[in-house]
């Protein structure tokens, strides 16, 4: 049985007021490095047989924090990148908020395709796919996935077995862990969700 911790990164400046997508040059601040340093304090005793990240800025660097203590370099997963949000990237969520499509995002978001961007749907497809290779290809081990919060939500959504449209009400904050078992055969298992303590207080 593999178990997957997915990651969600250290917040950024940004975090929480913009949708910042998969723009490019955004970083983690102080307060997200320190947060990325309790996550990884906290993941000391997991014995991690890798990581992924997504491959942008705040992800990577978030990755990098977790994967010191455990001697390993992060492996970049474009399975594990963050919804494409389009026209949407860069813009503020008090902005987006006023938009009719929002409405959409939040109650009915397996039916939302974001301007020049990607569904929401699409995004849960090739996220899960990513988990189910990576479990496959790391046997019983444990592996962190590092990646954003509407891609874990999404993932949790499906081995919880709700409908998409349910995503919305699973909270996942930043630099939160949450833990899902996928066996070579029977039932995947979600064993915690937006956790923020130690190892031992999930396993």
């Amino acid at each position: 049985m593999a178990r997957l911790l997915l990651i969600r990164h250290a917040p950024t400046p940004e975090t929480g007021t913009r949708l910042t997508g998969r723009l490019p040059g955004v970083h983690l601040g102080e307060e997200g490095r320190l947060r990325a340093k309790a996550t990884a304090d906290g993941l000391r005793s997991a014995r991690l047989a890798a990581i992924y990240a997504s491959p942008i800025e705040r992800t990577w660097e978030t990755a990098e924090i977790i994967a010191e203590p455990h001697g390993l370099t992060p492996l970049s997963d474009d399975g594990l990148l963050e919804v494409d949000y389009g026209k949407w990237s860069g813009r503020t969520l008090a902005s987006l908020s006023r938009l009719k499509s929002w409405r959409t995002v939040q109650l009915t978001p397996s039916r939302m395709v974001f301007p020049d961007g990607e569904g929401i749907a699409a995004a849960q497809r090739r996220a899960v796919e990513a988990c189910e290779r990576l479990a496959s290809a790391h046997g019983k081990a444990t592996i962190a996935l590092v990646s954003h919060a509407d891609i874990i939500k999404t993932v949790v959504s499906h081995y919880l077995g709700q409908p998409l449209d349910l995503f919305q009400r699973i909270s996942v904050a930043p630099a939160s862990v949450s833990v899902v078992d996928i066996p070579r055969q029977g039932v995947p298992m979600v064993a915690a969700v937006n956790a923020v303590g130690a190892a031992g207080t999930w396993r």
